[in-house]
This record gives structure tokens, C-alpha cells and sequence, in this order.
């Protein structure tokens, strides 16, 4: 059975949002908490898990994660709708 593969949004404790991709979210987030899942997030805080989206693999889910990037602020979380 393949991975599934999921592109996700998260909170810092600063308002920012990071976005990334990954295979398991609850582990993913639990790392994230703990400040070993990304510098950026490690350095921001972890606040909360505000949106996720399962791909049908690892490549969309990084070009999915890519296209949110690119997007402003006000457009990441619409992207999810």
C-alpha cells in the first residue's frame, strides 16, 4: 500500500504560518512541537495545525506546497477550500 502523502499548514506562536509536506501528520506535528521538525518553525513556536490536504503523492504534495508558497497570506488558507 503506497504512503499517503499530505501538504499542511501550521501556526507559530508569532502568527505566521509555515507550510509543508509529509507522510504522517500526527508524528509531524508532534516533531514540530517539540522544535526539531524545521528551523523555522523551531525558532516561530508551534501554535497549531491549521489546515491539511491528502495527495496522491509525495510529488503533488511538493508541488502543491510549492503553489501555497507563492501565494499571499490571505490566499493560503482558501487555497485548502
Amino acid at each position: 500500500m503506497a504512503k499517503k502523502w499530505y501538504v499542511y499548514i501550521l501556526e507559530c506562536q508569532d502568527g505566521s504560518f509555515y507550510t509543508g509536506v509529509t507522510n504522517d501528520i500526527d508524528s509531524r506535528m508532534n516533531v514540530h512541537a517539540t522544535g526539531k521538525g524545521s528551523k523555522y518553525v523551531c525558532k516561530k513556536g508551534f501554535k497549531k495545525l491549521v489546515r491539511a490536504k491528502q495527495c496522491k503523492d509525495k510529488s503533488t504534495a511538493c508541488k502543491c506546497e510549492y503553489a501555497i508558497k507563492q501565494l499571499p497570506r490571505k490566499k493560503k488558507l482558501s487555497w485548502f477550500d
